[in-house]
């Protein structure tokens, strides 16, 4: 009888501890798929830097050197995704990523405040365009980043909390990094005067 309580005591452990690690790959699972929809939203603004750096080209002669790093930041921002898609859980690699992207992002937001200098390229249908697909980008990347930060709660919550921090580390799971805004001039508020 003893013997048969010692197997079932054991019994259940073991199915505790795969019913643990099965969770633990559930909520990993869920942060790289959330990681792959920003890498599809990264991979679709990449796409269309190029294109609306090259439509720009013909009007903004003087402005090489803007459009010259427009694109230097975006080459460096799409290395760093493509590390950082290997292993989202690499709080190095998300951290790197998001530095460089509030680069890209600065970059472009001084490309249309210079653009703004050109009338012919502002009346131009095939910028237009671009920059309403790069808005819409822009969108759908802060819907997938959220995601992406929800996913990192649930899987970060899990692996931290009593007992289950007693075996993360053992079944090699780690605690994963939120996307955070890298800039200091993106958490104050923009001033507008009107006078």
């Amino acid at each position: 009888m003893d013997t048969w309580i010692g197997l079932a005591v054991v019994a259940a452990i073991i199915i505790y501890v795969i019913s643990l690690y099965n969770g633990f790959v559930t909520l990993k699972n869920r942060l790289d798929n959330a990681w792959a929809q920003i890498d599809v939203q990264l991979q679709r603004r990449y796409d269309l830097i190029p294109n609306l750096v090259e439509t720009a080209k013909g009007y903004m002669q003087h402005e090489r050197e803007a459009l010259t790093q427009v694109i230097d930041a975006r080459n460096q921002a799409a290395d760093r995704a493509q590390r950082a898609a290997a292993d989202p859980t690499n709080a190095n690699a998300v951290r790197q990523v998001s530095q460089a992207e509030a680069a890209l992002s600065a970059s472009l937001m001084n490309f249309n405040a210079l653009a703004e200098a050109y009338p012919d390229l502002k009346a131009d249908s095939l910028i237009a365009n671009l920059q309403e697909e790069l808005s819409h980008t822009e969108n759908t990347l802060g819907f997938a980043r959220q995601a992406f930060n929800d996913a990192v709660m649930r899987f970060n919550t899990r692996i931290q909390s009593f007992p289950n921090n007693l075996f993360a580390p053992t079944f090699g799971f780690r605690k994963a990094e939120h996307w955070q805004v890298d800039t200091p001039d993106a958490r104050h508020a923009v001033r507008v005067s009107l006078t």
